[in-house]
């Protein structure tokens, strides 16, 4: 018995220590694995080795519970012991300030549709390539948009969250990195956030360029070095080099489907696709001006025709290879959302066998994971880490 109690220890002991390894940050410093305490580093702005591994995103806030990019989501993010919190996807105004809106059109995220004075503004556009009807933010000014409230996106998946509906208004970037700066002092250790340039070639087209409003804001609250407690992240490649011109922040390159086109490939003419850019070459590249990836799960694991999951590709191998950290996106509790093995029963708010789904990605060594759920994520960490 003493053996094996012993063998199960090493075991534990060889776990933690291959999670520490497995990662390299950026300049190739070792990001360490410091479970659920942090290390003193990060009550300093420790940068991001200062992070437990796997790291757990709550993904546009604590959004399974609460309306998503509000602050009520992003402080129950933080409230449920989320190491970071993605607290912005960053669309302008007309009149050019920056706000937290999951897309430009705010027809399914906002009450705009209850009210009469906009009705004038609802039109269709086209947006990287698709015609979109609704409202969009480019079409307000912020003193609009402060009177509209936000709502529940997928009410049919949360009919629990549609209870929160009208109670919060739209938050500017400027008010996340406040909020951000009051809770690190309220909690005496380093708040972290992950904002998105979202559809940045389609916002420059227009005149309204994200990339330097941003690295603006950031500037003035003292968050463009290397060591802030902000990591940037896009869709769009080219939106993450211009921002590596302009910030010194840790920066990750958002990838979709294998078979998809980033849209600033699409309107610069670059024939390659997602399947290009996790080969070794492309994730080479990729390092050259950023220092992670956040790729959709399936190309982590594929699934089947039926929407289990198969055999997981070498992409977390070959990312390490290349000095970057992968986190991938997004996992959430309802059925719809989970590889079909883990689902229970068809009813679309139920919950399935989650836990079970964390261990199996936990296992392929991505260093972290974006969650609508961040309390679920925690203990789904604290389950794999002492197994």
């Amino acid at each position: 018995m003493a053996t094996q109690e012993s063998n199960e220890q090493t075991s534990r002991t060889g776990r933690r220590a291959l999670l520490g390894a497995a990662v390299l940050g950026a300049g190739g410093a070792v990001l360490g694995l410091s479970g659920t305490a942090r290390s003193a580093d990060a009550a300093h702005g420790g940068g991001v080795k200062s992070l437990p591994v796997p790291t757990i995103i709550g993904h546009r806030g604590a959004s399974g519970y609460r309306p998503e990019h509000t602050l009520a989501a992003y402080q129950l993010a933080l409230d449920l012991g989320a190491d970071i919190v993605e607290a912005g996807d960053l669309v302008p105004t007309k009149d050019g300030h920056i706000v937290c809106r999951h897309e430009p059109e705010i027809g399914g995220t906002t009450d705009v549709a209850d009210h009469p004075e906009f009705a004038d503004r609802r039109t269709t556009k086209l947006l990287d390539g698709v015609s979109v009807t609704g409202w969009f933010t480019e079409d307000f000014t912020l003193a609009e948009l402060k009177t509209l409230r936000a709502i529940e996106r997928i009410p049919a998946n949360r009919p629990h969250n549609t209870l929160y509906n009208g109670r919060w208004e739209i938050p500017t970037f400027e008010e996340v990195l406040r909020w951000q700066d009051e809770q690190t002092r309220k909690r005496g250790k380093q708040v972290w956030i992950y904002p998105e340039t979202k559809h940045p070639t389609y916002f420059r087209g227009l005149g309204l360029g994200l990339e330097e409003r941003v690295a603006k804001l950031l500037r003035k609250y003292g968050k463009h070095r290397k060591n802030s407690p902000v990591i940037l992240q896009s869709f769009e490649p080219t939106s993450i080099q211009r921002l590596n011109k302009l910030v010194d922040t840790p920066l990750v390159v958002l990838l979709s489907g294998p078979n998809t086109r980033p849209w600033d490939f699409v309107q610069t003419g670059d024939p390659r696709t997602v399947a290009d850019l996790v080969k070794p070459a492309g994730l080479r590249e990729i390092a050259s001006y950023a220092q992670g990836i956040g790729p959709t799960l399936d190309l982590v694991i594929p699934k089947d025709a039926n929407g289990n999951l198969t055999t997981p590709t070498g992409l977390v191998r070959d990312a390490h290879t290349a000095g970057l950290i992968l986190h991938p996106w997004t996992m959430r509790n309802e059925n719809p959302f989970l590889p079909a093995n883990f689902r229970k029963g068809t009813d679309a708010d139920a919950y399935g066998e989650v836990f079970g789904a964390y261990k199996t990605y936990f296992a392929t060594g991505i260093d972290g994971v974006f969650t609508d759920q961040p309390d679920t994520g925690l203990l789904a960490r604290e389950d794999f880490v002492n197994s």
